[in-house]
Protein backbone atom coordinates (compact mmCIF):
# COMPACT_ATOMS: atom_id res chain seq x y z
CA UNK A 1 0.00 0.00 0.00
CA UNK A 2 1.27 3.56 -0.91
CA UNK A 3 0.88 5.94 1.53
CA UNK A 4 1.04 9.66 0.39
CA UNK A 5 0.59 12.92 3.07
CA UNK A 6 -2.06 15.69 1.61
CA UNK A 7 -0.72 18.85 2.80
CA UNK A 8 -3.48 21.48 0.81
CA UNK A 9 -7.20 21.34 0.00
CA UNK A 10 -6.21 22.55 -3.91
CA UNK A 11 -4.68 18.98 -4.15
CA UNK A 12 -6.50 17.16 -7.00
CA UNK A 13 -7.29 14.09 -5.10
CA UNK A 14 -9.20 16.01 -2.49
CA UNK A 15 -11.16 18.16 -5.15
CA UNK A 16 -12.03 14.85 -6.93
CA UNK A 17 -13.03 13.25 -3.63
CA UNK A 18 -15.40 16.19 -2.73
CA UNK A 19 -16.73 16.58 -5.88
CA UNK A 20 -17.78 12.91 -5.97
CA UNK A 21 -19.09 13.44 -2.13
CA UNK A 22 -21.38 16.43 -3.61
CA UNK A 23 -22.51 14.95 -7.32
CA UNK A 24 -24.98 12.43 -7.61
CA UNK A 25 -24.25 12.16 -11.56
CA UNK A 26 -20.93 11.81 -11.51
CA UNK A 27 -21.11 8.74 -9.14
CA UNK A 28 -23.05 6.95 -11.62
CA UNK A 29 -20.18 8.01 -14.03
CA UNK A 30 -17.28 6.46 -12.25
CA UNK A 31 -18.87 3.61 -10.41
CA UNK A 32 -17.49 5.28 -7.09
CA UNK A 33 -18.96 6.33 -3.92
CA UNK A 34 -17.60 8.00 -0.50
CA UNK A 35 -18.08 6.70 2.89
CA UNK A 36 -17.48 8.65 6.16
CA UNK A 37 -16.91 7.47 9.73
CA UNK A 38 -15.38 4.42 11.09
CA UNK A 39 -18.22 1.97 11.64
CA UNK A 40 -19.78 2.87 8.53
CA UNK A 41 -17.01 2.09 6.68
CA UNK A 42 -16.23 -1.33 8.65
CA UNK A 43 -20.20 -2.00 7.80
CA UNK A 44 -18.99 -0.96 4.25
CA UNK A 45 -15.73 -3.39 4.21
CA UNK A 46 -17.79 -6.33 6.14
CA UNK A 47 -20.75 -5.90 3.40
CA UNK A 48 -17.72 -7.39 0.70
CA UNK A 49 -17.52 -3.58 -0.33
CA UNK A 50 -13.92 -2.72 -2.12
CA UNK A 51 -12.15 0.46 -1.01
CA UNK A 52 -10.01 1.90 -3.40
CA UNK A 53 -8.79 5.16 -1.95
CA UNK A 54 -8.72 5.47 1.93
CA UNK A 55 -8.35 9.18 3.28
CA UNK A 56 -8.27 10.43 6.95
CA UNK A 57 -11.57 12.06 6.55
CA UNK A 58 -13.70 8.98 4.63
CA UNK A 59 -13.00 5.97 1.94
CA UNK A 60 -13.74 5.90 -1.50
CA UNK A 61 -15.46 2.54 -2.38
CA UNK A 62 -16.15 0.65 -5.71
CA UNK A 63 -20.30 1.15 -5.86
CA UNK A 64 -22.37 -2.24 -6.62
CA UNK A 65 -25.10 -2.79 -8.76
CA UNK A 66 -28.01 -3.03 -6.65
CA UNK A 67 -31.16 -4.80 -8.36
CA UNK A 68 -34.07 -7.02 -7.08
CA UNK A 69 -32.52 -9.81 -8.22
CA UNK A 70 -29.70 -9.64 -6.04
CA UNK A 71 -32.14 -10.05 -3.07
CA UNK A 72 -32.25 -13.12 -1.13
CA UNK A 73 -35.60 -13.35 0.79
CA UNK A 74 -36.74 -16.05 3.25
CA UNK A 75 -40.12 -18.03 3.43
CA UNK A 76 -41.59 -15.10 5.43
CA UNK A 77 -39.63 -11.96 4.65
CA UNK A 78 -40.33 -8.57 5.45
CA UNK A 79 -39.61 -6.14 3.25
CA UNK A 80 -39.77 -2.12 3.26
CA UNK A 81 -40.82 -0.48 0.30
CA UNK A 82 -40.38 3.30 -0.48
CA UNK A 83 -41.86 5.47 -3.16
CA UNK A 84 -40.16 8.54 -4.08
CA UNK A 85 -38.30 9.30 -1.31
CA UNK A 86 -36.35 12.05 -1.95
CA UNK A 87 -34.52 13.26 1.14
CA UNK A 88 -31.32 11.45 1.86
CA UNK A 89 -32.23 11.54 5.79
CA UNK A 90 -35.15 10.14 5.72
CA UNK A 91 -33.66 7.35 3.60
CA UNK A 92 -31.14 6.34 6.37
CA UNK A 93 -33.07 6.88 8.93
CA UNK A 94 -35.54 3.93 7.36
CA UNK A 95 -33.12 1.70 6.86
CA UNK A 96 -31.47 2.22 10.32
CA UNK A 97 -35.32 1.02 11.46
CA UNK A 98 -35.10 -1.56 9.03
CA UNK A 99 -32.01 -2.82 10.59
CA UNK A 100 -33.04 -2.54 13.70
CA UNK A 101 -36.41 -4.77 12.90
CA UNK A 102 -33.87 -7.39 11.33
CA UNK A 103 -36.44 -6.42 8.03
CA UNK A 104 -35.01 -8.79 5.37
CA UNK A 105 -34.49 -6.16 2.61
CA UNK A 106 -35.35 -2.50 1.38
CA UNK A 107 -36.49 -1.76 -1.86
CA UNK A 108 -36.22 1.59 -3.17
CA UNK A 109 -38.62 2.87 -5.84
CA UNK A 110 -38.37 5.42 -8.66
CA UNK A 111 -35.72 7.09 -6.38
CA UNK A 112 -34.95 10.78 -6.30
CA UNK A 113 -31.53 10.24 -4.46
CA UNK A 114 -28.83 7.98 -5.17
CA UNK A 115 -28.13 5.06 -2.84
CA UNK A 116 -24.54 6.43 -1.90
CA UNK A 117 -25.36 9.96 -1.10
CA UNK A 118 -22.89 10.58 1.66
CA UNK A 119 -26.22 12.10 3.74
CA UNK A 120 -28.00 8.53 2.79
CA UNK A 121 -25.29 6.68 4.50
CA UNK A 122 -24.49 8.77 7.14
CA UNK A 123 -27.72 9.10 8.39
CA UNK A 124 -28.64 5.30 8.23
CA UNK A 125 -25.02 5.14 10.63
CA UNK A 126 -24.07 2.11 7.61
CA UNK A 127 -27.31 0.21 7.64
CA UNK A 128 -27.16 0.99 3.98
CA UNK A 129 -24.18 -2.08 3.97
CA UNK A 130 -26.22 -4.35 6.73
CA UNK A 131 -29.52 -4.55 5.13
CA UNK A 132 -30.00 -5.79 1.33
CA UNK A 133 -31.20 -2.79 -0.64
CA UNK A 134 -32.62 -2.53 -4.14
CA UNK A 135 -33.66 0.32 -6.50
CA UNK A 136 -36.52 -0.57 -9.19
CA UNK A 137 -39.30 0.93 -10.67
CA UNK A 138 -42.45 0.30 -9.22
CA UNK A 139 -43.79 -1.65 -12.04
CA UNK A 140 -41.10 -3.77 -11.55
CA UNK A 141 -40.96 -3.90 -7.87
CA UNK A 142 -44.92 -4.77 -7.37
CA UNK A 143 -44.31 -7.89 -10.29
CA UNK A 144 -41.46 -9.39 -8.43
CA UNK A 145 -43.49 -9.19 -4.93
CA UNK A 146 -46.20 -10.82 -6.66
CA UNK A 147 -43.69 -13.56 -8.14
CA UNK A 148 -42.71 -14.64 -4.46
CA UNK A 149 -46.01 -14.38 -3.22
CA UNK A 150 -45.30 -11.41 -0.72
CA UNK A 151 -48.56 -9.60 0.22
CA UNK A 152 -48.58 -5.73 -0.54
CA UNK A 153 -49.78 -3.87 2.49
CA UNK A 154 -49.77 0.24 1.25
CA UNK A 155 -49.63 2.83 4.10
CA UNK A 156 -52.67 5.57 3.56
CA UNK A 157 -55.17 7.32 4.68
CA UNK A 158 -58.17 6.48 2.62
CA UNK A 159 -59.68 3.17 2.80
CA UNK A 160 -57.56 1.97 5.23
CA UNK A 161 -57.84 0.01 8.47
CA UNK A 162 -55.45 0.26 11.58
CA UNK A 163 -52.10 -0.98 11.05
CA UNK A 164 -52.55 -3.65 13.91
CA UNK A 165 -55.59 -5.24 12.81
CA UNK A 166 -53.60 -6.25 9.82
CA UNK A 167 -51.98 -9.54 9.75
CA UNK A 168 -48.46 -8.97 8.77
CA UNK A 169 -47.20 -12.67 10.16
CA UNK A 170 -46.33 -14.13 6.75
CA UNK A 171 -44.45 -12.84 3.75
CA UNK A 172 -44.71 -9.07 3.44
CA UNK A 173 -43.98 -5.63 1.85
CA UNK A 174 -44.61 -2.46 3.59
CA UNK A 175 -45.18 0.48 0.96
CA UNK A 176 -44.95 4.24 1.90
CA UNK A 177 -44.71 7.23 -0.54
CA UNK A 178 -43.88 10.70 0.22
CA UNK A 179 -45.07 12.62 3.12
CA UNK A 180 -46.26 15.38 0.76
CA UNK A 181 -48.33 13.54 -1.93
CA UNK A 182 -48.43 9.55 -0.40
CA UNK A 183 -48.37 7.00 -2.72
CA UNK A 184 -49.73 6.80 -6.61
CA UNK A 185 -52.17 5.22 -7.78
CA UNK A 186 -50.14 2.31 -8.83
CA UNK A 187 -49.79 0.86 -5.55
CA UNK A 188 -52.87 1.52 -4.45
CA UNK A 189 -54.10 -0.25 -7.25
CA UNK A 190 -51.60 -3.34 -6.27
CA UNK A 191 -52.45 -3.34 -2.75
CA UNK A 192 -53.58 -6.49 -0.89
CA UNK A 193 -54.69 -4.25 2.21
CA UNK A 194 -54.41 -0.51 3.13
CA UNK A 195 -53.04 0.00 6.74
CA UNK A 196 -52.65 3.31 8.71
CA UNK A 197 -50.65 4.83 11.55
CA UNK A 198 -54.05 6.47 14.03
CA UNK A 199 -53.54 10.18 13.97
CA UNK A 200 -54.86 11.84 16.72
CA UNK A 201 -54.00 15.28 16.84
CA UNK A 202 -54.19 17.89 14.31
CA UNK A 203 -51.66 16.95 12.17
CA UNK A 204 -52.09 13.81 9.50
CA UNK A 205 -49.20 12.49 8.85
CA UNK A 206 -45.99 11.29 10.57
CA UNK A 207 -42.82 11.62 9.19
CA UNK A 208 -41.79 8.75 6.64
CA UNK A 209 -39.06 7.15 8.88
CA UNK A 210 -40.68 7.23 12.06
CA UNK A 211 -43.80 4.88 10.23
CA UNK A 212 -41.51 2.90 8.92
CA UNK A 213 -40.23 2.08 12.76
CA UNK A 214 -43.97 1.90 13.87
CA UNK A 215 -45.40 -0.39 11.32
CA UNK A 216 -41.81 -2.67 11.31
CA UNK A 217 -41.91 -3.07 15.25
CA UNK A 218 -45.57 -3.86 14.79
CA UNK A 219 -44.75 -6.78 11.73
CA UNK A 220 -42.02 -8.13 14.61
CA UNK A 221 -44.16 -8.07 17.48
CA UNK A 222 -46.81 -10.12 15.34
CA UNK A 223 -44.37 -12.43 14.37
CA UNK A 224 -42.84 -13.02 17.80
CA UNK A 225 -45.91 -13.73 19.48
CA UNK A 226 -46.91 -16.65 17.29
Amino acid sequence: MRLENITSAHNQKIKDLLALQEKSKLRCEEGLFVVEGCREVSHCLDAGFVPRTLFICGAEVASKERTLDSLNIGKKPLIIVLESVEKPGNLGAVLRSADAADADAVIVCDPLTDLYNPNLIRASLGAIFTRQVAAATSEEAIAWLRSHHIQILTAQLQDSSLYYDTDMTGPTAIVMGTESTGLTDIWRKAADARIRIPMLGRLDSLNVSASAAILLFEALRQRKSQ
